[in-house]
């Protein structure tokens, strides 16, 4: 099994991904709010682009949520916090969502065999799940503003860790070194993604539990995956 590893969405190469599962990380914080929405209960979420295609999503039993520049969208019932998404608010709901840099990546990344989601929270349950499946992978970093980031980075690392730990996999460099940057600093990760400009963006804004939440590793077991119903992308684990 190869591993390749995408810097950021301006990296996408749509013929590259044939034939592979992605792994799709924004670990700040958008594959955290997915994982966590669909491990809280709800039923799905659905990936938009922009701001009106989700207001014009929403029916009944949907829940707005997302955000511009890390902030709440004026109109939308839920932020892009992973805090927001408390069992007894999502349970048996619909999420709708729309980010700076997120789910523009999902949408991205369609022509792969297969899309799950990653972040710190899942990493090991997503290494086991494609060292099962033996497929080759991409791990597409979304990235913040279309370029690398820090945190990103090193979340795919801890992911290629695993993956390593289960079996010997074909590195390509991008990903060897993110493999070894977390195998260097997994004792202190936050101390390492602390000189990212994202994570200090979000700390400038109060968001230092957001923060810490989403750098907690191995908390869930689930694999959210992107599926095509329709001609619409949604995410169901």
């Amino acid at each position: 099994m190869r591993i390749d590893l995408v810097p950021s969405i301006e990296y996408i190469n749509d013929n590259a991904l044939k034939g592979k599962t992605v792994v799709l990380i924004d670990v700040l914080r958008a594959t955290t709010v997915i994982t966590t929405a669909l491990d809280n209960g709800a039923i799905a979420v659905v990936p938009k682009i922009e701001v009106k295609e989700a207001q014009d999503a929403k029916v009944e039993n949907c829940l707005l949520g997302g955000e511009r520049n890390a902030l709440k969208i004026q109109g939308f019932d839920l932020t892009n916090s992973p805090l927001d998404y408390k069992k007894n608010i999502v349970n048996g709901k619909t999420i709708i969502m729309t980010t700076t840099n997120g789910t523009k990546a999902i949408h991205h990344s369609v022509r792969a065999d297969k899309i799950i989601i990653g972040c710190m929270l899942n990493g090991k349950a997503i290494a086991e799940n494609v060292t099962f499946d033996k497929r080759d992978v991409s791990i597409i970093c979304a990235g913040t503003g279309g370029k690398f980031s820090l945190d990103d980075f090193i979340c795919a690392g801890k992911i290629i860790y695993d993956c390593m730990a289960l079996r010997e996999c074909e590195l390509e460099d991008f990903a060897a070194t993110a493999f070894m940057a977390y195998r260097d600093n997994k004792a202190n990760v936050l101390d390492f993604v602390s000189r990212a400009s994202h994570y200090k963006y979000l700390l400038s804004l109060g968001l230092e539990e957001d923060v810490k939440y989403c750098f907690t590793e191995d908390i869930m077991s689930i694999i959210p995956e992107v599926v095509n119903i329709g001609g619409g992308i949604v995410i169901r684990k």
